[in-house]
């Protein structure tokens, strides 16, 4: 298996365009929203090989704002995959000019592979490794439960 494999990573700058007007302008929460959708749909693809398309965003937490001029760094990586679907988390951090992040965001999102038809297709199964992907898989099939109850 790759190593990014269902892995991603991206940088921004926090432009103009992507603020509010106040004194001091504040990353727009649906400009982030559209980031981690972004993010999360790299790690899917390069997960599955296939399309995707996302299915639900939830758990969205806004932990601390970015400002203009901020650099967001995300990271994206697979925690649970289903027969179909997969979910990914993407935490989003503020990267400081020094080096230091301070957490901004985390996020979970559902997505489903599609075939060359745009029909559901089957995605290789998740073998959690470590501890903490083991955590997250547990916690996947938790929030899959509450998904699931939803609907």
């Amino acid at each position: 298996m790759s190593e990014n494999r269902g892995k991603a990573t991206a940088v921004q700058i926090v432009m103009p365009q992507h603020c509010n007007g106040y004194a001091r302008p504040r990353l727009f929460g649906g400009q982030i929203m559209a980031w981690i959708d972004v993010i999360g749909a790299v790690a899917a693809r390069r997960y599955t090989g296939k399309a995707v398309t996302t299915k639900c965003m939830d758990n969205l937490n806004f932990l601390a704002p970015a400002y203009l001029n901020d650099t967001v760094v995300q990271e994206a990586y697979v925690t649970w995959t289903g027969k179909t679907s997969l979910e990914v988390r993407v935490d989003s951090w503020v990267e400081r000019l020094d080096g230091t992040r301070e957490k901004i965001n985390q996020a979970y999102l559902v997505f489903v592979a599609l075939d060359e038809n745009d029909n559901p297709t089957q995605v290789p199964y998740f073998r959690p490794e470590t501890t903490e992907e083991i955590i997250e898989y547990s916690a996947a099939e938790q929030r899959r439960q509450i998904r699931l109850q939803r609907q």
